[in-house]
């Protein structure tokens, strides 16, 4: 790669070149679901925003060790808060649905794995379960109470934030200024009000482990992905990901544990996707406008739709979703799969510029403008521009055969990126080219009726025609 990746940590606040701790090898911790119900529009940023992230570092030769937790255990309800309160989530929802918390999680958790495979996120290396690592949250516990980071008050484990004095780097939060009954609940327990519980008793918890603390506990929210990134990736990594909403308390209360346990801090960079507006505002149960990937298929449009509508923007910065803008990427999306059908046509000895090497300038500007712009942070909507200036030279006849060889090959490099293109060749069976050929033979007789009628036919199977000098062009919508 000629530029070097740079991206923005949210804990130094400030732009870096990544560099791998070994070299060829990225390890990345994204977190991933509490699988208590169908993710919706929102959650798909933060987890498209994490394949495309692995997808850029795959592009530039790096092997990437991905791990996306899932959590089925201990996200309580009040998460906004470092000590967290209220109920367990998957418990509350199992309460709603009458079944037993595990049936909630498996059938959620499926649902979670449809979407992300419908919407073409790449497997990660792991997708650890909270339940599956209780013995690793367990011992790294013990490992912090041995080294006073944290203390026991019966069944209950806190962390001592005054042990670790870089509490709140990541988040600008001052501990100082967490005082009880504003971001921390008032808990007499402990020694400080923002102490975090690293593992909690209640008996009347449904999903429960006996450990060295009690029969009757279970582990708190952060201590969770902390273990299971140990576990997994080793005591540092590379690269955590997450939403915004992660950034206190959840990460934060990660950095600071995770650093006591292992003597090392957790992650280099810490990255964050922005939250998803919706019709320009919050996304609101009592508005109606909490979409799910159906919602969004029940429209008509197709998962690759909503691909491209997430990672359209920035993904440190807002973007909207509404229907108007959806019809707009559905818009754009086939002018980009347009590209990759002029492409082949080219190759199969259609109409090209005379001179093979035509247009090689504009398709370096390309590249460059591509690879320059996802280098720079992921920025998303300058390499998308890259691609979308493929189009118009096409157009124009200004790409010779040579180039459109070249031109295409890197269209699907760059596809392999963000999963969203049509870039394979479409072809035809008997009865597309047979009611094609009909029109065709309508129009020449000038009976418009029957040609509207094959068109229309071949409109209802999802084909698309687009009369064109050199004949009729199709690509499925």
């Amino acid at each position: 790669m000629p530029v070097t990746f740079h991206v923005y940590n949210t804990l130094t606040k400030e732009k870096m070149p990544f560099e791998p701790m070994e070299a060829g090898v990225a390890r990345v911790y994204n977190c991933g679901p509490t699988v208590y119900g169908r993710p919706h529009i929102g959650n798909y940023r933060s987890f498209l925003f994490a394949d495309l992230l692995r997808r850029w570092l795959e592009y530039t030769g790096l092997e990437v060790r991905q791990v996306m937790n899932i959590t089925d255990v201990g996200h309580l309800t009040d998460d906004d808060v470092a000590d967290s309160g209220g109920d367990d989530k998957v418990e509350a929802q199992a309460r709603r649905e009458k079944k037993d918390p595990f049936e909630i999680t498996r059938g959620y958790t499926a649902m979670f794995l449809q979407d992300m495979a419908a919407l073409g996120v790449r497997e990660p290396e792991a997708r650890p379960k909270a339940t599956e690592y209780i013995e690793e949250m367990v011992t790294m516990v013990e490992q912090l109470i041995a080294s006073g980071h944290a203390y026991r008050v019966g069944g209950n484990v806190y962390f001592d934030v005054s042990t670790f004095p870089a509490y709140g780097r990541l988040s600008g939060n001052r501990v100082e200024d967490l005082v009880a009954g504003s971001r921390v609940e008032v808990n007499d327990e402990k020694r400080h009000p923002a102490d975090f519980a690293l593992w909690k008793s209640d008996p009347a918890h449904l999903m429960k482990w006996e450990t060295p603390f009690g029969a009757d506990g279970f582990p708190g929210w952060h201590i969770e992905c902390s273990a299971m990134a140990k576990a997994l990736l080793g005591d540092q990594i590379d690269i955590h990901t997450g939403g915004e909403d992660n950034v206190f308390p959840h990460h934060e209360c990660e950095i600071a544990q995770s650093a006591c346990a292992n003597g090392v801090p957790l992650a280099n960079v810490w990255m964050h996707a922005k939250f998803l507006q919706v019709d320009g505002g919050k996304m609101s149960k009592s508005i109606g406008n909490v979409y799910t990937l159906s919602d969004i298929e029940e429209r008509g449009f197709e998962p690759r739709h909503l691909r491209f509508a997430l990672l359209r923007g920035h993904y440190r910065t807002q973007i909207n979703f509404t229907w108007p803008i959806m019809d707009e990427i559905r818009a754009r999306l086939e002018n980009l799969d347009e590209v990759a059908v002029m492409l082949h046509r080219i190759l199969d000895g259609g109409p090209a510029a005379a001179d093979a090497e035509a247009g090689r300038a504009l398709l370096d500007s390309a590249i460059a403008s591509f690879e320059g712009g996802m280098n720079d942070d992921l920025n998303a909507p300058v390499a998308l521009a890259a691609l979308e200036s493929l189009r118009k030279p096409l157009l124009e006849g200004q790409v010779g055969a040579a180039v459109a060889a070249d031109t295409l090959a890197f269209y699907g490099k760059a596809n392999e990126v963000f999963g969203f293109i049509q870039v394979d060749k479409q072809t035809a069976d008997a009865e597309i080219e047979a009611l094609i050929e009909a029109r065709n033979a309508a129009k020449a007789a000038k009976d418009w009726t029957a040609a509207d009628a094959a068109r229309n036919q071949l409109t209802a199977m999802g084909i698309e025609l687009q009369d064109t000098p050199d004949g009729v062009v199709w690509r499925r919508r």
